[in-house]
């Protein structure tokens, strides 16, 4: 199969920042891109692609579409669509630091940074909750089957589809719930991560259970938890062959199937919204032949 970006493949790393960009007015954003192209190297670098690039091209990416916001229980999510998303992966802030600069500089006669969102490891893989994130992840086969495309050709082989959502806790309140209710709401024990076996339909556990879908909804989760002064929670980024499986998620998670909420939403929201395409590699540069450049 053709080459991913690594990034997607590989564990969370000790530290993050992301990018988000929107296009300059009245731009079509060849330029920009192909120096981006020359100091992305799909791991240290992972890039996704927006709708509004691929528009303002004249290009379509089969599956790449605008990130959904109501659907159909009265909870409506923020959806925030930019043209272009980086996600820094490192070990040191001073190197993500001037990654960061090089990138803008990169890409700044074409997109306008909008915004960045440091991200870090917190207890070996725990949301600042306190929870381990991420534990039902698909691994080796089963996470190349659920994250990257295959069979759909040159250009789009290895690509895959990025749903980022940054999550804001409120941890008054979450401070407020007795350990038993904050077990039930997530569905494990935070103690040793043991799954309850009675957890109450609205634990986020029961609600997001991958393989309780049909067809089966394994999406590849790379979150990471952010702080900014006093406010924190999660960067939620889920990488998929296409957004099916992140959406039927989502959908049981606001209650649009069954009228049963998430019990997450009683202390956590999200505030942004957005999908993007992340293009595969082709050598050590990506491969950007489905935007033809």
């Amino acid at each position: 199969m053709a080459e991913a970006q690594q990034g997607i493949l590989a564990p969370v790393p000790r530290l993050g920042r992301y990018l988000r960009f929107s296009l300059k007015a009245g731009v079509t954003p060849r330029e920009a891109l192909l120096e981006l192209k020359k100091i992305a190297d799909g791991d240290q670098l992972v890039v996704g692609i927006g709708q509004p690039v691929s528009v303002s091209l004249g290009k379509r990416i089969p599956g790449l579409r605008p990130f959904p916001t109501h659907f159909a229980n009265g909870l409506i999510l923020p959806s925030t669509p930019a043209a272009l998303w980086c996600w820094l992966r490192g070990a040191d802030r001073g190197d993500l630091l001037h990654t960061s600069r090089k990138i803008v500089e990169a890409v700044a006669s074409e997109f306008n940074l909008d915004a960045v969102i440091d991200g870090f490891n917190f207890g070996g893989g725990r949301d600042l909750t306190g929870y381990q994130d991420g534990t039902e992840n698909p691994q080796g086969k089963k996470a190349l089957e659920a994250a990257i495309v295959q069979g759909q050709g040159g250009g789009l082989d290895g690509s895959s589809f990025v749903a980022v959502q940054q999550w804001l806790h409120d941890f008054k309140a979450f401070d407020s719930m007795s350990s038993q209710d904050q077990d039930n709401a997530i569905g494990r024990r935070k103690s040793d991560n043991e799954e309850l076996k009675d957890a109450p339909p609205s634990s986020h556990v029961k609600r997001t259970a991958q393989e309780s879908f049909e067809p089966e909804a394994f999406v590849l989760r790379r979150s990471m938890p952010w702080a900014d002064g006093m406010r924190g929670g999660l960067n939620f980024v889920a990488f998929g062959k296409s957004f099916d499986a992140f959406e039927a998620q989502l959908r049981r998670m606001v209650g649009a199937d069954d009228g049963v909420t998430d019990a997450l939403f009683k202390f956590t929201l999200p505030v942004t919204g957005s999908y993007f395409w992340c293009p595969p590699m082709a050598g050590n540069r990506l491969d950007l032949g489905a935007l033809a450049l």
